[in-house]
């Protein structure tokens, strides 16, 4: 476990290892259990269980973001609902509820996020960034952590209206949703601005634009109406002297270079999404995070995993900013005898 590690990647300096970091492993009782020895009984028993895998797991990169749907809840605005799937053992995280916060169309289209939510008090979120960093700093010592934007542009949008009624809106309403998105990137930008501000030195910036098959609609649309203002966003962080790390689910292979121009640090990525190539293409100028899919340590056998993680460690060797990672999370559905043998793949070959 090093913060050494981690930023050493994030800044494409050598270090002595291959960095990794993990997501969702809360959700995993058995492993977390198995890899522990805490028995979770409780949200608190959880909680530490999660502190001492992020240790033994030998973390470098804790994932961390502070504004999320919670905060445009807070700032009046509404969400929708589109219910969630199992990933957790204890199935906790599944609901099979679901709400539409706009049923009017007509009322979904005439949002403008920047004239109807609250702006915050600049100070009031310097602070909230730095007590959300320390607290994550206290729980997770000797980790390079985050904080940042979950709902940043793309993602705030899915949050507000779903999935459905998101497509809806861009296919029926071109330019009058391309004023919404203008109208919420007024409204997001006030947590860069503030962030810009804060101590804290890496940023988590997270918009999922893409499905597993590739952009929901042609590219050029995604360049016309989300590129040029995540690049406005992320500007005064970059100028405050931040490293800033992108996250977005999804196969998103046709951006690799408009994230590239965006000035960030490094690009989290999933394993639909071709890490080699983007590293082959721009790993001179941005960092990567990924390489493990789920679907694979469920399925294969260990000589199968071995041999990928020795080919994968092997090329990742050569790239001071990879960080391992797995993809999307490490759900329930994944063996824990299997993540186990990953975990000792890990520390086989992952010494430079």
């Amino acid at each position: 476990m090093s913060y050494e590690h981690g930023w050493a990647a994030i800044c494409n300096q050598a270090s002595d290892r291959i960095p990794r970091t993990e997501y969702g492993v809360e959700g995993n009782l058995e492993l977390l259990t198995a890899v522990t020895g805490v028995e979770i009984t409780g949200e608190e028993s959880r909680e530490e269980a999660v502190r001492r895998f992020v240790q033994q797991w030998d973390y470098s990169l804790n994932w961390h973001v502070t504004v999320s749907r919670e905060t445009i809840l807070a700032a009046g605005g509404r969400v929708t609902d589109m219910g969630h799937a199992v990933f957790a053992s204890d199935g906790s995280d599944f609901t099979a509820e679901t709400s539409v916060a706009y049923p009017d169309i007509e009322e979904a289209i005439r949002l403008r996020p920047s004239e109807e939510y609250t702006f915050f008090p600049r100070r009031e979120l310097v602070e909230r960034f730095e007590r959300d960093y320390a607290e994550v700093q206290r729980r997770y010592p000797g980790v390079l952590s985050t904080a940042g934007v979950y709902t940043t542009l793309f993602s705030g949008l899915i949050e507000i209206y779903g999935i459905e009624q998101l497509l809806l809106l861009m296919g029926l309403y071109e330019q009058e949703f391309k004023e919404v998105v203008e109208s919420y990137f007024h409204w997001v930008k006030q947590f860069f601005d503030a962030f810009a501000e804060t101590s804290v030195p890496v940023m988590m910036v997270h918009d999922d634009l893409c499905w597993t098959e590739g952009p929901v609609t042609h590219p050029r649309w995604y360049r016309e109406t989300i590129f040029p203002y995540l690049k406005r966003l992320i500007e005064p962080v970059k100028s405050a002297g931040k490293k800033v790390i992108f996250t977005s689910d999804g196969t998103i292979d046709e951006f690799f270079g408009d994230f590239v121009e965006l000035g960030i640090d490094m690009l989290v990525m999933e394993p639909t999404s071709d890490l080699r190539r983007f590293g082959e293409l721009y790993g001179d100028r941005c960092g990567m995070a990924g390489g493990i899919d789920c679907r694979f340590l469920t399925s294969a056998g260990h000589v199968e995993i071995e041999q990928y993680m020795a080919d994968l460690l092997a090329w990742g060797k050569k790239r001071n900013n990879f960080i391992l990672a797995s993809g999307n999370h490490l759900p329930a559905s994944v063996p824990v005898e299997k993540a186990l043998f990953y975990q000792q793949m890990y520390r086989k070959y992952s010494r430079r």
